[in-house]
């Protein structure tokens, strides 16, 4: 029996890399089902993230991560024109699921909660999963060919 029926979080998910992996498997551990929210092209690009992968392409990607990594998890991917997507509107929304670095955005999503007359969500934070020198892994290390998907560094002069 999980802790919760329906929990949501959210990213743009270019490269899928270990942090976005930690993050869904906390998410599959406590829940039933997973909202997942991913960054359409245009919220990237006003957030002045350029994605190597389209929209499409970022959710096809993380369709595979997550049946290959986590079969039969039940979720539904939404898209974000916005931070917060169907876990601003959606009552049965139980948590948001937020990295360290995103906590702040629970606080966020309740008072739009709030002002609709919404229950407020749980905030599950999960520790970022660091890469081998001790910091965050991203997407922008990765393409920067710091590191690889799993956080091994890969360039010797640093």
């Amino acid at each position: 029996m999980s802790e919760y029926t329906l929990v949501a979080m959210g990213g743009t998910f270019d490269i899928i890399h270990r942090g976005h992996l930690t993050l869904l498997s906390n998410a599959f551990a406590i829940s039933d089902k997973v909202i997942i929210g991913v960054t359409s092209d245009e919220l990237a690009a006003k957030k002045g993230k350029i994605p190597l992968n389209n929209y499409a392409k970022r959710v096809e990607n993380l369709i595979s991560a997550i049946t290959k990594e986590f079969p039969n998890s039940i979720f539904e991917i939404s898209k974000l024109e916005n931070d917060f997507g169907p876990a601003v509107l959606e009552k049965k929304v139980q948590a948001l699921i937020v990295s360290d670095e995103t906590s702040n955005q629970g606080q966020n999503l309740n008072d739009l909660r709030a002002k609709k007359s919404l229950p407020p969500v749980q905030i599950v934070v999960v520790p970022m999963f660091l890469a081998k020198d001790g910091t965050r892994i991203s997407t922008t290390r990765i393409k920067n060919s710091e590191i690889d998907i799993d956080g091994n560094l890969l360039s010797i002069d640093k």
